[in-house]
This record gives structure tokens, C-alpha cells and sequence, in this order.
């Protein structure tokens, strides 16, 4: 049985379903200010935790995430628990994002999704920049967003920008954010809440342009 956090107005026009990171659960504090940005956008959204973590929770075990890759099969199985009505957005942050997209050509094909949305796409480990997770991305056929902080400690713009991504991935930019999308105020002159309502209302365009 899979377990959702919901936001937003249950009728909705479009449903956004998001993972979460590989460290934080679905109700971390930048996945609840995430997901509340998204639904004052008009989104309905999901959220949902994978096996491990919700170990974590129902346990009290620090169990640490399997390879990414290995998740797939649940990220399926909450898209078929959720049964969104209307059009669906599947994504989520981080390495929730990661695996949505691992997954997202095959559901695109079948009609199933109408894009990917990831929240700090891990484009390499922290202090490994040579070791990439964007292969699968270069010939990506399901429209994507990705929201990157400049600053992000797991692609930095200039790294990013350097990387062949496919023509169907878009890279929003928030100046100066962190892998939570979070600025430093003092240097950017934007605040966490400014960033995320700016994610919002481009993802809200972005959305508008897909369905």
C-alpha cells in the first residue's frame, strides 16, 4: 500500500506526483514548502516515500537508499496507486527526480504522463563531478523540467551548461540557490519563499504550454 501527502484542490487540473531525496522523507521542510508552492500554483500534488524510508519511519531504522535504479519498480507502483485523473507530472527531488526519470520515457510512449519535473536534479555526487548520472538524459523524449540552484553543490550552473542534455529537457535557473533551491538572501537579494514562488508560476507555464 502506497501512502500519499496530498496539497492542493483534489480537482485539479493536473496532478503533479512527487519522490522524495535520499536522505530527507516526504514531509521534510523543503518538500513541504515545495509542494505548498506548487498547489497555491493550481497543481493538485502527491506526495510519496519509497520503501526505505518509510521503513525508517514505521521502524525507527536508519536503513540507508538502494542504488536508484532499484526504486524504479516502486515509482511505477505509486503511479498506478495514485490513478490520477486528468494529466500527470511525475518527479520529485533529488534522487526522487533521478529515478522519475529512469522511468519516464516508457510512460511517456504509453500516454501515461505528460512530463518530468525534478527539483535538483543530482547530476553528480558532491565533490565528484566527474562522476555524471546524465546518459539517460542526453536522448530523454519526455518534456522535463529541471529547477537548479546556481549553486547547487550537485550541479553547479557551469557544469550543467558544459553537459549534452537532451533537446526535451529545460533548466530553469534560481540565482544563488542551494540543492533545496534555497538562496542566500544577503548575496542574491531573494529569499527561499521568493525562489519557490518563482518555481512555481514557471512550472505553472511550463505545465500550460505541455497540456
Amino acid at each position: 500500500m502506497v501512502n500519499f501527502i496530498f496539497d492542493g484542490e483534489p480537482d485539479a487540473g493536473v496532478t503533479i506526483l512527487l519522490a522524495h531525496g535520499a536522505g530527507a522523507p516526504m514531509d521534510s521542510a523543503s518538500m513541504n514548502a515545495a509542494a505548498a508552492s506548487l498547489a497555491g500554483a493550481g497543481f493538485r500534488v502527491a506526495r510519496f516515500e519509497f520503501g526505505y524510508m518509510a521503513a525508517r519511519r514505521s521502524e525507527g531504522v536508519r536503513k540507508p537508499p538502494p542504488k536508484a535504479e532499484k526504486l524504479n519498480p516502486e515509482f511505477i507502483v505509486a503511479i498506478e496507486s495514485l490513478a490520477a485523473k486528468g494529466p500527470l507530472i511525475i518527479g520529485g527531488k533529488s534522487m526522487g527526480g533521478r529515478v522519475a526519470s529512469m522511468v519516464a520515457d516508457g510512460l511517456f510512449a504509453e500516454g501515461r504522463i505528460a512530463g518530468l519535473l525534478c527539483l535538483g536534479y543530482p547530476f553528480h555526487p558532491p565533490g565528484k563531478p566527474e562522476n555524471l548520472r546524465t546518459k539517460h538524459l542526453e536522448n530523454l523524449q519526455t518534456p522535463t523540467f529541471i529547477v537548479q540552484g546556481t549553486r547547487d553543490e550537485f550541479g553547479t550552473r557551469p557544469e550543467v551548461e558544459g553537459y549534452s542534455l537532451s533537446k526535451n529537457i529545460r533548466v530553469f535557473w534560481l540565482e544563488d540557490g542551494d540543492h533545496d533551491l534555497k538562496p542566500r538572501k544577503s548575496i542574491s537579494g531573494f529569499s527561499a519563499a521568493d525562489h519557490l514562488k518563482t518555481m512555481a508560476a514557471a512550472v505553472q507555464d511550463w505545465v500550460a504550454a505541455l497540456v
